[in-house]
């Protein structure tokens, strides 16, 4: 949760003004101009799974429903700083103009028909079909929005009201099926455009687009058709094989985002942040991505030492977990995409793609901190599975200290440890500039 004692800037009012003067007007072209459009085409699709007649029509939840046009507006009165508006107001921008997107490229409709309600429900509804028509579907603007409203409410509300935001929030998701306005397959392609508006515009952190550039790492580009290839076959199989299969939309999704870190982003693409994390957004668009690649971890390394003392209270090892035997006082760690959760531990994070090669400065800073943290007793330097990226910065730090005088006297100590450490020849080569700046500080003493 935010903290109380930041200040807010003044005149923040006004810019929140002039950000609902411009998005209420957009939301209600651009969504009608959709409906309309949607509304004239003939055979307009839809998916709907055969349990969803189960789900019953509960008039009352038209009131979590309508609620959520009273919190998109309140929601300007929360940021405390102009980037945060800005940030704020650019997730709901974007939200809207992909929902309206796809509406407009793949609409659909939905399969229920409502019967006649009367009363004060029945008057909500009447009120909602004047402008909110049967066709606009996947993925589920509501939820798109709710998702990043979710998010904006929960980090200033105090402990004691969190229970009750999460319950009423949770309440406005559910409404969009128990009002007959959505189809399942809605709400996760609604929630993963929700996730990808928190991804792209984070509140304070600079966005991925500031830093994409397209890689000229070779290695980088080979993995990330790899990941663009997988993701295309999940697509085809989700289509193809249709009902439940069409959650494999969402893994290639995720895949597709890995290959785009790969390609244009680099390790900032996950959004670790200085406590270990992943941002929120990055949890949702990475999550079956993250699931894989912390199994593979823990399955490469299953007949492995979860971790090895190298040298002077210097420990290698993977991803740790609350069962591994070493207590370690600090951690560093090498890999970009798993979170970790390091609690009164020292922490370092220097996040580095995996089957990637650090940088030579990268390399220097990790080095450094290794060295640095050693004062509050063992460190544990890591990534997932402790053989390449987490032993290249120990390397570092045998250079650095002048431990060892070379990169193969460096990697011969780190093999003793642990045998199954990979360090190629441009690991090495990363690793030599070290080894040269080693030398000339010997020959100046």
């Amino acid at each position: 949760m935010q903290d109380a004692g930041i200040v807010r800037e003044t005149g923040l009012w006004k810019r929140g003004v002039v950000w609902l003067l411009f998005l209420g007007p957009f939301f209600f072209l651009s969504y009608g101009f959709a409906n309309w459009v949607s509304s004239q085409r003939s055979g307009v699709g839809v998916i709907v799974f055969a349990w969803e007649t189960y789900i019953p029509l509960l008039p009352w939840t038209i009131i979590p429903y309508w609620s959520i046009d009273l919190l998109y507006g309140l929601s300007f009165l929360l940021p405390r700083t102009r980037l945060e508006m800005d940030r704020h107001a650019l997730r709901l921008l974007t939200v809207q103009i992909i929902c309206v997107a796809c509406f407009l490229l793949w609409p659909l409709t939905i399969s229920f028909v409502r019967p006649e309600l009367s009363g004060m429900f029945g008057g909500m509804f009447d009120l909602l079909m004047g402008f909110d028509k049967p066709f606009n579907q996947a993925p589920s603007l509501h939820i798109a929005l709710l998702v990043v409203l979710w998010t904006r409410y929960a980090l200033y509300a105090p402990p004691r009201w969190q229970p009750l935001l999460h319950i009423w929030f949770a309440l406005i998701g559910l409404s969009v099926l128990t009002t007959w306005q959505h189809h399942f397959i809605d709400l996760p392609t609604g929630a993963l455009v929700g996730c990808f508006c928190l991804w792209l515009w984070p509140s304070t952190a600079p966005s991925p687009l500031s830093h994409a550039h397209l890689t000229d790492d070779p290695q980088r580009r080979r993995l990330a058709c790899y990941y663009f290839l997988g993701a295309g076959l999940l697509t085809l199989l989700g289509f193809v094989i249709g009902g439940a299969a069409l959650w494999l939309l969402w893994p290639a999704v995720s895949l597709l985002m890995v290959g785009l870190n790969y390609l244009l982003f680099g390790a900032q693409g996950f959004q670790k942040q200085a406590n270990g994390r992943l941002s929120i957004g990055a949890l949702g668009l990475f999550a079956p991505y993250l699931l894989g690649a912390w199994l593979n971890s823990r399955i490469w390394t299953r007949h492995a030492a979860h971790s090895v003392q190298v040298i002077d209270n210097v420990w290698l090892g993977r991803l740790p977990a609350a069962d591994d035997l070493i207590t370690a006082a600090a951690w560093v760690d090498l890999c970009a995409e798993l979170p970790v959760a390091p609690h009164d531990k020292a922490y370092r994070n220097f996040a580095v793609l995996d089957l990637t090669v650090p940088s030579t400065q990268l390399c220097r800073s990790a080095g450094q901190a290794i060295e640095t943290l050693r004062q509050h007793g063992p460190v544990l330097v890591y990534c997932a599975l402790g053989y390449s990226r987490s032993a290249t910065a120990i390397a570092a730090w045998l250079l650095l200290t002048q431990r060892c005088a070379s990169t193969a006297e460096a990697l011969h100590c780190l093999r003793q440890a642990r045998p199954a450490v990979v360090l190629t020849a441009a690991h090495l080569a990363a690793l030599q500039p070290l080894t040269e700046a080693s030398e000339a500080s010997n020959a100046c003493h």
